[in-house]
Parts: C-alpha cells; structure tokens; sequence
C-alpha cells in the first residue's frame, strides 16, 4: 500500500465526490456536500483525513506491484467502484506513506517532531518546526514526522534479510521529486 496504518484511531466511510481528481490510498482529502475530493490549492487548510482507499482508473497505488496491474478487472483500479464510498482515517493514529513531497525541505536529518502540511497535490509537505509556528502561519498542521524518509523493508519471509529487500513505491507522481524513490515516511496523524 501506499499507506501502512500502524495504529489507527477512527475509521470513517464517506461517499466519494464523483467530480473529484484521482485519489490514491495514502493521499489528503477534505469533504465536501458532494463526499471525499482529493485536497487541492483551495482546500489545502481543509483537511478531512487521510485516504485508505484508491479512486483511480489509470493505475495500481499497490507499492510492488506493477501499475498496470488489478486485483478485479471490474473494478478498473476503483476501489470504490462498488459502494461509490471511500474509508478515510482520521483523528490520529500513526502511519507509514511514500505519498510526500521533499520539495523545498526534504524530510531527514533533523526533521522529526516537525509539522506537516498539505500541499496543493494533496500529499504531505514539511510546514514547521513546530506547532505554534505553524498555527502562527494560518496553517492547519495535519500530521507530525516521526520517521524520516527511508527504504522500508519489504516484509517478505525469507526475502527480506536485514531490510536487503526495500518495499517499493507506489504509482506515486510526487516521488519523482524524492531523492531516489521508495521512500516512505513515518507520520503521527493530527486531523
């Protein structure tokens, strides 16, 4: 997946706003009269929660698995297709993604404690050090970095001999601006 929910705190179903950009497992989205839409530059302070489920028809969000492959050829890649409802997370818990952007300040180093914010892609992007900072801002802080970007290891018994074998990324148009791909993150979620 493009998000591996370690701890979860409230799972909610919400319909799916039919109008919406594509959505991957992982991503930002608000809600709106209309149900979940993807977080965009009008909604970046709008945060609902976190995706847990894909609302595409162009590729797989699956990490390891080949874009252009499906669990239901029915389905199209829409997870959604068949309740037209999406799960989102929110109101915390903690999460491992590769749905960020290290554009501007990248997320190693010194980084964790710091503030995430959603950018106008609707994926996770370093706001503040800190939370008043990022208040101060008119910011809505959305999720804290408690791991910084690193190669995951892939979970597969007798593969994955001392994190040999990486989990690989998603279908993730934001990692081309990660430096290497296969990143993931480890975030505490604030919304």
């Amino acid at each position: 997946m493009a998000l591996i929910p370690n701890y979860r705190v409230a799972t909610a179903m919400q319909p799916v706003d039919p109008s919406s950009a594509a959505i991957r497992e992982g991503q930002l989205v608000t809600l709106t009269s209309a149900g979940v839409s993807l977080v965009g530059s009008g909604t970046v302070n709008n945060v609902y929660g976190i995706a847990a489920d894909n609302f595409q028809t162009s590729a797989s969000s699956m990490p390891g698995v080949y874009p252009g492959w499906q669990g239901r050829v029915s389905d199209g890649f829409d997870e959604t297709k068949a309740s037209g409802k999406m799960t989102v997370y929110h109101s915390g818990g903690e999460f491992t993604t590769d749905q960020f952007t290290n554009s501007g300040t990248a997320l190693d180093g010194t980084k964790v404690g710091t503030i995430l914010i959603a950018n106008n892609d609707g994926v996770l992007a370093y706001g503040y050090a800190d939370m008043g900072a990022c208040i101060a801002a008119s910011k809505q802080p959305v999720a804290m970095l408690i791991a910084n970007s690193a190669t995951i290891p892939s979970g597969v018994p007798g593969v994955d001999v001392n994190g040999s074998n990486a989990l690989l990324g998603a279908d993730n148009a934001i990692e081309t601006t990660v430096a290497g791909n296969n990143l993931y993150i480890g975030i505490k979620l604030l919304v």
